[in-house]
């Protein structure tokens, strides 16, 4: 597992997400390299990302349920989100993590 923290400084602007992979194929690290440019792009730093190799320890994606990899869940702020694939389409993963409105608050907490 690889971790990465933030520094929390407001909690409801704050994201936690578990991207699920197995080993490292291209698309592990496809989605591992997309989602760090995309959450440095628009969570200004206010995420945890957890990177959980389900190669290593298969019994989770059962007991995490998840159905295909590579997987991300979005689990703060609620609901629960997850998106599936490489994550190349940043848009996509943008509006279904609703992390865009992140950036605006953000900007608009500086003005």
């Amino acid at each position: 597992m690889k971790n990465k923290s933030k520094k929390r400084s407001d909690p409801g602007s704050f994201i936690e997400l578990r991207l699920y992979v197995a080993g490292q194929t291209p698309r592990s690290l496809a989605a591992i390299s997309n989602l760090n440019k995309i959450c440095a792009e628009y969570s200004e730093g206010q995420y945890h990302l957890e990177v959980i190799d389900l190669a290593k320890n298969p019994a989770l994606a059962r007991n995490h349920q998840i159905l295909a990899i590579p997987t991300l869940v979005r689990s703060l702020p609620v609901p629960i989100r997850k998106i599936f694939n490489d994550l190349a389409a940043t848009e996509r993963v943008v509006v279904g993590l609703d992390i865009a409105s992140f950036k605006g608050k953000r900007r608009a907490a500086k003005a």
